[in-house]
């Protein structure tokens, strides 16, 4: 049951039919006897304690890991091509077949974890991941490299929702969940800042099958910690069933809005094989909307889209996207075209981002608990485009290191470390623990379909005009500082800190 408040935010209600799941951090006991059990979670503002390092270390690993492999395997593709012959057309596959299983699967993983627990799904998705890297890394054709790529997808998508719901289901609402969220976001951009790095230097120092294999011995060891360290605690009513027919639809909707969004970038918006599957896509989320709205158990509940920090939280997730995918694509693009940067240099270059982006997510919830998150989303919001229209102003044929890269890598880096961050804080606010499995899926399915879309909408602008690359890249940036400023007009719609949406079914009490 749901009941608005007087803001017109919802509460949600009634969890006794829903069997909550709460994420321990204890260690395995040899003799097989319980430990006694320490509070759920710290107190808003409290310093994370030090039971907690399993939840933050699955947490930030499998985060990296997921974004790390969007970027890692572009420095390899020419090393791919030699070694296995692949054609142009399989070529992008091997980055497309990851790119829209993960996004296609997003939202049935988030709900998964909340049906069968973050731990099981946690592992279930780290395997398939892992499994998936051993494949592609041993391929010796490429139908088995994109089908790999493509496994390795749907392993993300099970688990990119749970390393953050771990957290959110870990710590309460508060300083101590902002900053442990904001520590999320820097590790994910860290790691798509990296991954040219890594990659390169992968690549270049043994194989390219190395960029895929070294997930390998990484989820071994994590899925140790997991294994040992987490525990469930199972509490109240039978679980739910799976909602198996929204679960086709939304599944089959998003992936097919992704490639036909993909698809544009070559062919335009107005081709048969772009306008075909948004359309397809676009009718299946209607006809998921519809069923979810019939379901008694549905996948993705319509009742948390009254919630308004959800629901506005996502919508300008999704808006400032389509501008910050510019800072990681478009700048690898101008350093090695146009700059003549290796792919390790390139990697190099982007260590400025990377320090920038930790150290504001360190300032960030300092600032906040001061300004406040809606005035902290509109200064990272407007830090992030004003660097974008910085680097749009500067990119040019002769540029350096210093009078091109440097200088708008401090406030695109550290604008996008806080909006994104406290973005994510919102968006997740208000959410019972039954459901902070399904609202973390819809987080990163936004965040995704943002990043599809600004793919295809600013590599439109870069390729629409006259001058040589450098100017289509600067007119990129110029389009992302744009929509990235316009994004912040819907920031006065989310609810006040104090407006927010109170949680009924919190952390399990020891």
């Amino acid at each position: 049951m749901t009941t608005p408040d007087a803001t017109g935010t919802t509460d949600t209600a009634d969890a006794a039919d829903t069997a909550d799941t709460t994420l321990t951090a204890e260690p395995a006991d040899p003799t097989g006897s319980p430990r006694s059990r320490a509070p759920a979670a710290a107190p808003a503002g409290a310093a994370l304690p030090g039971r907690l390092w399993p939840v933050l270390l699955a947490s930030y690993i499998g985060q990296f890991l997921v974004v790390l492999d969007v970027s890692v395997v572009n420095v390899a593709l020419p090393s791919m091509r030699d070694d296995l012959a692949l054609s142009g057309t399989a070529l992008q596959w091997v980055v497309n077949g990851y790119a829209l299983t993960f996004a296609g699967f997003l939202l049935l993983g988030g709900r998964l974890s909340d049906l069968f627990g973050p731990k099981r799904v946690y592992l279930a998705g780290l395997g398939l991941f892992a499994a998936a890297s051993l494949a592609g890394g041993l391929a010796q054709s490429d139908a088995l490299l994109i089908a790999a790529r493509a496994a390795q997808g749907i392993g993300a998508a099970f688990l990119a929702p749970v390393t953050l719901s771990l957290l959110t289901r870990a710590l309460p609402e508060g300083a101590a969940r902002t900053r442990a969220i904001a520590a999320w976001t820097a590790v994910g951009a860290a790691g798509g800042a990296t991954g040219g790095l890594i990659g390169g230097v992968l690549t270049d120092l043994a194989s390219w099958r190395w960029v895929l294999l070294i997930n390998v011995p990484i989820g071994v060891a994590v899925g140790a910690v997991v294994l040992l360290w987490l525990r469930e605690q199972h509490r109240g009513a039978e679980r739910p069933a799976l909602d198996l027919p929204g679960a086709v639809l939304v599944t089959g909707g998003v992936g097919a809005v992704a490639y036909g969004i993909t698809e544009t970038e070559s062919a335009g918006w107005t081709a048969g094989s772009a306008l075909l599957p948004v359309l397809a896509g676009l009718a299946a989320l209607a006809g998921f909307v519809a069923v979810e709205a019939r379901s008694a158990q549905p996948l993705m509940p319509l009742r948390l889209f009254r919630i308004r920090a959800v629901a506005v939280g996502n919508v300008v997730t999704l808006v400032s996207m389509v501008g910050g995918f510019a800072m990681w694509y478009f700048l690898t693009l101008y350093m090695q075209t146009v700059l003549g940067y290796s792919a390790i240099r390139t990697g190099l270059a982007f260590l400025p981002h990377t320090a920038a982006l930790i150290l504001a997510s360190q300032f960030a919830p300092r600032l906040t608990a001061r300004f406040g998150s809606r005035t902290m989303t509109v200064v990272g919001g407007l830090l992030t485009a004003g660097g974008f229209l910085w680097q749009a102003a500067v990119l040019d044929a002769d540029g350096t290191f210093a009078s091109a890269i440097l200088g708008p890598a401090l406030p695109m880096a550290a604008g996008m470390a806080v909006l994104m961050a406290l973005l994510t804080d919102v968006s997740t606010s208000g959410v019972g623990e039954r459901d902070a499995g399904g609202v973390s899926g819809l987080v990163n399915t936004s965040r995704q379909i943002g990043a599809v879309l600004g793919l295809a909408i600013l590599g439109a602008v870069a390729s629409g005009g006259a001058g040589g690359p450098e100017d289509g890249y600067a007119r990129a940036f110029l389009a992302a500082g744009v929509i990235t400023a316009a994004s912040m007009l819907l920031v006065p719609f989310l609810p006040r800190p104090g407006k927010r949406t109170r949680s009924v079914t919190g952390p399990v009490p020891a």
